[in-house]
């Protein structure tokens, strides 16, 4: 466990920054990489793909309005 958070946190905006947005076809390689992931723990395909879309679409609220208030500074 890392103790030195301030350390840390001074890492991970420094790559924050340096690396920037994801192109399209990075973002596709991440999230194919993680679907395959997935499919090898056998927590994907879902059995029921309906099954928790309440969460979901909370998460995606959250995500998005965050997303409009970081654009807006």
């Amino acid at each position: 466990m890392l103790r030195e958070s301030e350390l840390l946190k001074k890492f991970e905006n420094d790559f924050l920054k340096n690396a920037g947005r994801l192109s399209f076809e990075q973002a596709s390689r991440l999230f194919a990489g993680m679907w395959e992931e997935g499919l090898r723990l056998g927590v994907l395909p879902p059995k029921s793909p309906l099954d928790g879309i309440e969460a979901d679409i909370r998460m995606a609220r959250i995500l998005n309005s965050c997303l409009k208030n970081s654009c807006q500074k």
